[in-house]
């Protein structure tokens, strides 16, 4: 049934239909209406049988989570930026025991400073914790990627991240197809754990392991995200089976095929991305995009096969790894290791600065005049740098970086003198 519906709400009545039996929730923009919705609806019986717990931190969050899938129950959390942080030592043992927990995180900048809006540093911060990290184009794809997360998490034994963007998805109200139970019913079969805690067969799990098994642990969880690569797209195809649409997969390429320049991105950019190729190709220019849904595993032959014809490949990416450059970037260099391509990367949308299309099709013609600088980042007030980094070679006593910046592009009070 089609409905007009914020994107929040959308993920909560899908991961309902998902009959979770535990929900572990505690607030922090901006997933707080998932959880938030999650709890009217256990409270009003719609989501039954379902313990929704109210704890005191992600930390615990994620805590709650374990001790709730290692005990044999379908476990749901929902985090975002420092709450993903906090938990990290949590998420860190969630993979390592194998837990098919589903999470969503609703994609938000890193302090300090202190930032509320969207970009993706907080699940890349995440991105080797050995958690799968799908992420979401689009609300109809954010709420069909939950279901596909929890058939994968409890086929792989593997949590699932969820990455939708915050604000910019979680709040804004699209129409979305939303399912019936009957055809999630029909996708997802009732869970069946494959490691459980029973008081009549007592084990251990989280024991100590020291340096004669360490390194072959973890390479069964790089094993099983090698299988997860086969699976994923399995996965997508019984989806569109059942519900009558494509959603998920590993990627998603639009008019590539005679694509001389190619831009890769994740997430929402990716709408932006496409009505700026229409655009161009409209003036003549072949460019394409191709959308990663699959971060982790990193689908290095789909990408490697989705290029393999392009002349230049740039790299668009709300996140950014200091002291080095462009992280997803890395990814598909990696990916493209051995061909001749010009590759660029382009930083954007750092703390939820607007990505405009005018901009996107200026850094796309320098790339394809091939004078684009090989790191870019898109809109950068260089005049601001300029005038910090002058002040810190002054020696002058300024502050944090951040207050002296916000003065000059005038966000506070200027310093009386």
């Amino acid at each position: 049934m089609h409905r007009q519906i914020e994107g929040s709400r959308a993920v909560a009545e899908a991961v309902a239909l998902a009959r979770p039996e535990v929900i572990c929730a505690y607030p922090i923009s901006p997933q707080t209406h998932i959880v938030e919705a999650l709890g009217e609806l256990v409270k009003d019986g719609t989501l039954s049988p379902c313990e929704f717990i109210n704890v005191e931190s992600e930390f615990a969050a994620m805590s709650v989570a374990i001790g709730a899938s290692a005990a044999g129950a379908r476990a749901y959390t929902a985090t975002a930026s420092q709450g993903l942080l906090f938990m990290a030592e949590a998420v860190y043992n969630a993979s390592g025991l194998g837990l098919p927990i589903v999470m969503t995180v609703a994609n938000r900048a890193i302090g300090a400073p202190i930032n509320i809006w969207n970009d993706h540093s907080d699940s890349m911060s995440q991105r080797d914790c050995g958690w799968i990290q799908l992420f979401a184009e689009n609300n109809q794809e954010a709420l069909d990627l939950h279901l596909q997360a929890f058939k994968l998490a409890e086929e792989m034994s593997l949590p699932v991240m969820v990455c939708m963007d915050g604000f910019i998805l979680t709040h804004a109200y699209e129409r979305v197809d939303m399912p019936t139970q009957a055809q999630v019913d029909a996708f997802l079969p009732p869970y069946v754990p494959r490691q459980v805690l029973d008081p009549a067969e007592p084990v251990s799990i989280g024991a100590m392991v020291g340096p004669e098994a360490f390194a072959e642990v973890r390479y069964l969880a790089h094993a099983r995200q090698m299988r997860a690569l086969e699976r994923i797209p399995q996965i997508a195809a019984e989806f569109r089976d059942v519900f009558g649409r494509d959603s998920g997969g590993l990627l998603h390429c639009y008019r590539c095929e005679d694509a001389h320049t190619i831009v890769v991105a994740l997430g929402s950019v990716i709408g932006t991305i496409k009505d700026t190729v229409d655009a161009m190709r409209k003036e003549g220019e072949r460019i394409g995009v191709l959308g990663i849904t699959s971060f982790r595993p990193f689908p290095l032959a789909a990408v490697r096969e989705a290029l393999v014809h392009a002349e230049r490949v740039v790299v668009l990416e709300k996140s950014f790894s200091v002291g080095l450059g462009g992280i997803v970037a890395n990814d598909v260099r990696m990916a493209m290791s051995g061909t001749r391509r010009n590759g660029y990367t382009v930083i954007a949308g750092l703390g939820g600065r607007a990505i405009t299309q005018a901009s996107l099709q200026r850094v796309f013609t320098e790339a394809i005049a091939d004078t684009l600088e090989p790191l870019t980042f898109l809109d950068m007030d260089w005049k601001v740098v300029e005038r910090q980094l002058e002040r810190e070679r002054s020696g002058e006593r300024i502050g944090p970086a951040a207050e002296s910046m916000l003065r000059d592009v005038g966000a506070v009070a200027s310093r009386v003198s």
